[in-house]
């Protein structure tokens, strides 16, 4: 039987690093320049006040030691779900790289100015979009979509398109945080930092 490439050895066996945002910020950056598509895709879990749990992919736009920040309608399912209970998981999956990220704990709302900085920067197309957007409840038609789009693309002609107040970013404030490594015959590598105070505690686990 030929070797199996997930068993080569890696520069540093990243299950002793004790800092988890520093190691998550290695592996996104070798995960940009590895997965062809979205690689800052993640799964996001959220649950209202029901307890039913309810998952959808979002796009990461933020990542430092305060957190992990992702944008939304607050009008929509996860906004109304975070309103009832502000918690949330999360998972990024590097099928490319053969490692994920798992992540779960409190969620609060980023500033203002966080919201407005990042609103800013999205596409002129994606602003407007923002705005004819009524996420997550019953839509006529797609024609209609496009009909409000186009409403909006005349009203605002080419002056600024400002930040809907119903739209902003909101922050993952890990407790536990996971980083998994495939390996041969599923004898995959796995630690988990939980916060501890101001630090971390660390544990290896099993497969």
């Amino acid at each position: 039987m030929g070797a199996d490439p997930t068993t080569e050895a890696e520069p540093e066996d990243f299950t002793l690093r004790g800092d988890p945002f520093g190691l998550f910020a290695e592996w996104m950056l070798e995960a940009e320049a590895a997965e062809p598509n979205d690689p800052n895709a993640m799964a996001l879990a959220t649950a209202g006040a029901d307890g039913l749990p309810d998952v959808r992919m979002v796009l990461l736009k933020g990542a430092d030691a305060r957190g992990f920040v992702f944008y939304t309608n607050l009008e929509s399912a996860k906004g109304g779900e975070l309103a009832e209970n502000p918690q949330a998981a999360m998972v990024l999956h590097w099928k490319s790289l053969r490692r994920q990220v798992r992540a779960r704990g409190p969620v609060t709302p980023v500033t203002v100015e966080e919201a407005d900085a990042y609103f800013e920067s999205r596409h002129r197309d994606s602003r407007i979009g923002a705005h004819a957007s009524r996420q997550s409840r019953p839509l006529e038609s797609r024609a209609a979509l496009l009909a409000e789009v186009a409403a909006l693309s005349a009203r605002y002609e080419d002056g600024p398109v400002p930040r809907p107040a119903h739209w902003t970013g909101f922050r993952i404030e890990p407790v536990t945080l996971e980083f998994w490594r495939d390996g041969a015959f599923r004898l995959h590598d796995r630690v988990r930092f939980t916060r501890d105070g101001a630090g971390w505690s660390r544990s290896r686990l099993y497969p």
